[in-house]
């Protein structure tokens, strides 16, 4: 019993061990949501993640990635099946069984068959499955750049819906104070009784929009969650302000350059190298092959051994893969045609993601330096003198408005700068963006 009850000491003193580790070992809560992938696991009250943390789990976890990277290993296996050459064959024949002269016949045993591939077949079938091993490589690549953009804009959409909370929770703590004032007027005999009747509606309605505001916060981080693979994920506090510097652009340059290096557009240029290489082969399907045979034949009519070689040639002269040469031709062609188009989508896209950069900045900037300064102080000036009953509560209300309505439009805007950031960063590649590290 001793030994027992000191062997329950030693186990509970190394889970208490192993939790104290757990606890202060500081990977960041988002690894060991990761590692763990259950709804039970919980965030500490405080606890906050960082964008950077959100791409590794999306990167680890989301289920498209996985399949694309099946499908590289797919194209290798088959890659590795189309240079293979043909098995020989072995083929046993027994003639004349049962003759008189001989009644075990004429044998032969084994007869050894074997296809010679002509014209590079082989060479030619294995380099076009190792272009198509290349495209599986791009499609993955490209998978990985919508996901890392996906992830930044639902991030960006969660921040944004976090300082959406925290506004409203201030304006309903001023529409409160307003409210109270109100009342106190009232109380006094220096404002009507439904004068104060709109502040209090006033102050239902901002805190109607802060609790649509949490709702939505919550659905946010939902799709944020499902997008990275892992939709249990409990919600915690995001790192990540929406006044952070954004990186410049230069549009032109950033054509360039996404028109260079972008999956789709190297999947295009590949895509020309394996149809060009596929024309070839079907070129090379018009010389035939060659199946030569040797083999060993017992003679028993006579007891004697013989030997026989075979030669055996197609001899092409209905079939000559004219059908699958031109539309491999025709495939060659469309695939020419595709690497412009794809190289004009990707610049659409790119104006359409700068366009809303530029646009987003330029408001950005006028709400922080002009428009939220003077709604905020109008805002304040309009209350210390509902205070000294200067002015009418309707002018209270209308720079309690005005406020609200700056906050929300500017958060919005800074919303809008960051999506379009985000897409562009998508378009051009960059892994670490905007402030990762």
């Amino acid at each position: 019993m001793r030994s027992l009850r000191s062997n329950r000491r030693l186990t509970i003193r190394w889970l208490a061990g192993l939790l104290v580790l757990l606890v202060s070992a500081g990977t960041g809560y988002c690894q060991r949501i990761a590692a763990l992938g259950t709804p039970q696991v919980a965030p500490a009250p405080k606890t906050s993640i960082r964008l950077a943390n959100l791409i590794d789990i999306a990167l680890e976890r989301n289920p498209e990635l996985k399949a694309a990277g099946f499908e590289i290993e797919a194209a290798r296996g088959r890659a590795v099946q189309a240079g293979l050459y043909p098995n020989p064959v072995i083929t046993i024949v027994g003639d004349e069984l049962g003759d008189r002269t001989g009644p075990k016949g004429v044998n032969t045993l084994p007869l050894v068959t074997q296809e010679i591939v002509t014209a590079g077949k082989l060479r030619l079938a294995r380099s076009v499955a190792e272009r198509e091993t290349d495209l599986a490589g791009l499609v993955l690549a490209r998978q990985r750049l919508i996901l890392l953009t996906t992830v930044r804009l639902g991030y960006f959409e969660v921040i944004a819906g976090q300082r959406r909370v925290e506004v409203l929770t201030k304006l309903v703590g001023q529409a409160t104070e307003s409210s109270n004032n109100a009342k106190k007027l009232v109380g006094a005999g220096q404002a009507a009784k439904q004068d104060g009747y709109q502040f209090e509606i006033e102050l239902e309605r901002l805190t109607a929009e802060k609790e649509a505001a949490e709702r939505e916060l919550a659905a946010a981080w939902r799709r944020l969650a499902a997008s990275m693979g892992v939709p249990t994920l409990p919600y915690p506090q995001l790192e990540g302000k929406l006044d952070a510097a954004i990186p410049e652009y230069d549009f032109e340059r950033a054509r360039v350059y996404v028109i260079a290096v972008h999956p789709e557009a190297r999947f295009a240029e590949v895509a020309i190298t394996r149809a060009d290489l596929f024309v070839k082969y079907q070129q090379a399907l018009r010389v035939p092959n060659i199946a030569i045979g040797a083999g060993y034949v017992r003679q028993n009519q006579n007891q004697s051994s013989d030997y026989t070689l075979q030669l055996s040639v197609p001899v092409p002269l209905f079939n000559r893969n004219q059908g699958n040469i031109r539309s491999a031709q025709a495939s060659y062609s469309r695939a020419t045609v595709d690497r412009e188009s794809v190289q004009n989508d990707l610049t659409k896209r790119l104006a359409t993601a700068y366009g809303q950069y530029a646009a987003s900045k330029a408001r950005v900037e006028r709400f922080r330096k002009t428009i939220l300064p003077k709604a905020e102080e109008s805002y304040k000036l309009t209350l210390a003198a509902f205070k000294g009953v200067k002015f009418e509560y309707l002018s209270v209300l209308q720079a309690q408005g005005v406020n609200k309505e700056a906050n929300l439009t500017y958060i919005q805007a800074q919303l809008d700068l960051w999506r379009a950031g985000s897409e562009i960063a998508g378009l051009l590649g960059e892994e670490e963006w905007p402030f990762q590290k």
